[in-house]
């Protein structure tokens, strides 16, 4: 999943959210140097990435696309589902989602010093540009995916995909409703259990 629905699925701790926003910037054993809240959204991060790589219906939505975007089909859908929840943010949550990525920017700006240096650099650009609230539109998408095409050096071809998304938008939809109940239910009981064996 991408940036927004991995911090709705972090639930209502600041620093878990944190943890799973900024799990990618993190390799292999690393998260150990982290506060164990973050080390949470970080595992979780993890536990969300792998549940929704073997999933049967996000694996129908890559295949959707067509054979240019090869590896980064994975990371298209990603991006699609953002797009999704953004649209349809009041189906998941009471507060406006406007408010919601405001009161997260808020945090990150709070706790920038322990972002690692990636994030350190990232999170002013997306903050600048509203990125989380620009997901809730095609054109805001497109955007993303011009950014993710540049930074492949034009290999991922992935500024293309708009055309698929606009063709197969009420099937991208209708995977995405399907999809996301279980990955809620999921994300709800791991997190769960991540809580507990740390203690906290």
């Amino acid at each position: 999943m991408n940036f927004l629905a991995h911090i709705y699925l972090s639930g209502d701790n600041e620093f878990i959210k944190i943890g799973n926003f900024v799990a990618d910037g993190i390799r292999g054993k690393n998260y150990k140097n982290y506060t164990e809240e973050l080390q949470v959204g970080i595992l979780l991060h993890r536990e969300i990435d792998t549940f929704t790589d073997a999933h049967p219906i996000f694996r129908r939505s890559t295949k959707r696309l067509h054979n240019p975007y090869r590896h980064f089909s994975g990371v298209i859908v990603d991006i699609f589902y953002d797009h999704f929840l953004a649209k349809n943010w009041a189906k998941y949550s009471d507060i406006p989602l406007a408010i919601y990525v405001e009161s997260f920017y808020k945090v990150l700006e709070l706790h920038i010093e322990i972002l690692p240096e990636r994030f350190k650099h990232l999170t002013p650009i997306m903050i600048k540009g509203n990125w989380l609230l620009s997901y809730a539109s095609v054109e805001g998408i497109q955007q993303v995916l011009n950014g993710m095409n540049r930074r492949t050096k034009g290999i991922s071809k992935m500024n293309e995909a708009t055309k698929e998304l606009i063709e197969f938008y009420n099937e991208f939809e209708a995977d995405f409703s399907e999809f996301f109940k279980d990955l809620m239910d999921f994300s709800d009981n791991k997190r769960t259990q991540l809580i507990n064996q740390f203690n906290l």
